[in-house]
């Protein structure tokens, strides 16, 4: 057990380090070639900070543990929205840019919905990856080119933040190349390490490799976006912690799952129980961006409250039901024909109102 810990924790600290040296790297390097703060926050941080996720489950998928892969991706997905932007909305309300609403949300829930298609048969092959992967080439592609169009509208506060206001050196280039080897060889070491505790750990508590993927190595994976968005929001720069959010969600998806069904020996597995529950789960926490982000594009405190609560009791249900706790059922009976309905009729209010406005 003690070897256990020393693997989590030791991946855990590895894992946060390399994402921080490789974002640091990589963003000073996107600001030198001028690209928009709204775009620096959806792919160079979001893409950054997703790295654990990315190095995890490609691990995962090449050692045969399809479910930690999925579990992964999807906990993340979900924790990435109801934990980090309802921290960080309870910090201060956070700012909505327009972009968001009208590309970058309906990407992550389209994203959403293709990879429950795609795995609707009970499996990611090399296909499904090839096709997620080369969608996530496209868009990215997509947000550079239209984000060089408007290169005069650099970000100030993102220049202030990573030090780009001073005109970089000849090799700071080279430099930054240097931080993003360096950070990306963490996150793999680090990535070995969580992999080979947390599987340690469910066979030591009688869990499912899917249930530990969902919540430990999930919240785990997603240190760097907490420390990126809570920080971003702190200081005011709440472009990068939205878009930080929104930008992982969709890196997981498309790269994440996309690479791992690439590189597995056999195609990644998907649960019944996961295509049951938490891939809806999953789409059901992105479709409620949209009229939360659209009411007056703000995400006020009460709403970050509400995200906050539904991952508090998403994570509950998921360890109540795998260990078989005989509240579950009143739990779940609950929340379907109480909390949920009531959370929809206010999103729905909420939504129509942002909308006559």
């Amino acid at each position: 057990m003690l070897m256990t810990i020393i693997y989590l924790v030791g991946g855990l600290v590895l894992l946060v380090a390399g994402a921080e040296v490789l974002v640091r790297g990589a963003a000073k390097l996107a600001g030198i070639f001028g690209i928009s703060p709204l775009v620096i926050g959806l792919t160079v941080v979001a893409f950054g900070t997703s790295f654990p996720e990315m190095a995890v489950s490609v691990q995962s998928a090449y050692a045969g543990k399809g479910d930690i892969a999925i579990g992964n991706v999807i906990g993340s997905n979900i924790f990435n929205i109801l934990f980090i932007l309802g921290l960080s909305a309870m910090i201060i309300p956070l700012v909505v840019s327009r972009q968001l609403i009208r590309l970058d949300v309906p990407v992550m829930i389209a994203a959403s919905v293709l990879v429950v298609a795609l795995g609707f048969d009970g499996q990611l092959g090399r296909l499904d990856g090839a096709i997620l992967f080369g969608l996530v080439i496209i868009y990215t592609t997509y947000l550079v080119i239209s984000s060089r169009k408007e290169q005069s509208a650099a970000n100030d506060e993102f220049a202030d933040e990573f030090g780009l206001n001073e005109k970089p050196g000849q090799y700071a280039w080279l430099v930054n190349l240097a931080f993003i080897g360096v950070g990306l060889g963490l996150l793999l070491l680090g990535s070995d390490f969580l992999v080979t505790g947390a599987v340690d750990l469910a066979r030591a508590f009688g869990l499912s490799e899917l249930v530990i993927g969902l919540t430990v190595i999930a919240a785990g994976t997603s240190m760097p976006e907490v420390a990126t968005s809570v920080m971003a929001a702190i200081k005011g720069e709440r472009d990068i912690a939205v878009g930080n959010v929104v930008g992982s969600n969709i890196f997981n998806l498309l790269s994440v799952l996309g690479l791992a069904s690439l590189v597995s020996p056999i195609p990644l597995a998907i649960s019944e129980s996961a295509l049951a529950f938490d891939f809806p789960v999953m789409i059901a926490v992105a479709l409620a961006c949209l009229p939360i982000f659209f009411s007056g594009y703000v995400i006020n405190r009460w709403e970050g409250l509400l995200f906050f609560a539904y991952y508090i009791a998403y994570t509950a249900y998921v360890v109540l039901f795998a260990t078989g706790a005989p509240v579950v059922d009143q739990f779940a009976h609950a929340m379907t024909w109480y909390v949920l309905p009531l959370t929809a009729i206010t999103l729905l209010v909420v939504g129509v109102r942002a909308i006559r406005t």
